[in-house]
């Protein structure tokens, strides 16, 4: 309970209710529509949650397939 407490040196900025650009996920989900779950048919409801936990899975074997997918230019740390 209560109200959320900002500290002085943070601002909060509310974002756009649309802006996939600025939530890396959506491209993750995006990728698994195009390339493991499209073009599909699916006979029952546990057929298609066994194609997303299959597409999901082969996703998450692949970290670097993940890290191409989500990076921003503009959130890269330069070291």
């Amino acid at each position: 309970g209560g109200k959320l407490q900002v500290p002085e040196n943070i601002s909060l900025l509310p974002l756009p209710p649309y802006s996939p650009e600025l939530n890396p996920v959506e491209n993750v989900w995006q990728f698994l529509r195009q390339n493991q779950l499209s073009n599909r048919v699916y006979e029952t409801y546990d057929a298609i949650v066994d194609a997303c936990c299959d597409a999901w899975n082969a996703l998450i074997n692949d970290p670097s397939r993940i890290t191409s997918i989500a990076t921003r230019d503009y959130a890269q740390v330069n070291r």
